[in-house]
């Protein structure tokens, strides 16, 4: 065995089994397909709440919020990422989801705009 495939131990149910890197792999490609699953969750949650600001005239970005986000993901922390990895990682997600609020309002504000009728059009 070359040492790209270099054996870990890892304790499953009271034994300990060995893992290459293949395993390893397949391990952090479901991880991975978790995540995506979660994150689109957390999007869609947040589309909702851009509707709900919308509707009450509020705006996209709430500072207070977005720095309570960050301090409950460092609380939550437990290793062995950083506090400011996971900082920086959770300053994306914000950033991206507060993106895709402002795209649904904008979209919103423009279908409640009026077309132009023909009679506009030849002012």
């Amino acid at each position: 065995m070359g040492s790209s495939q270099m054996i870990q131990r890892m304790p499953l149910n009271n034994r300990t089994v060995a893992m290459d890197i293949t395993d390893w792999r397949k391990k952090i490609d479901e991880i991975d397909r978790r995540l995506v699953e979660l994150l689109n969750e957390r999007a869609r949650c947040a589309t909702e709440i851009g509707r709900i600001k919308l509707l009450n005239g509020k705006p996209v970005q709430e500072i207070s919020r977005e720095e309570e986000v960050l301090r409950n993901v460092v609380e939550l922390n437990r290793g062995p990422l950083g506090e400011n990895a996971l900082r920086e990682i959770f300053k994306k997600i914000v950033e991206e989801v507060r993106q895709m609020q402002q795209k649904l309002i904008q979209s919103e504000q423009d279908s409640l705009q009026p077309l132009p009728t023909n009679r506009d059009s030849k002012k």
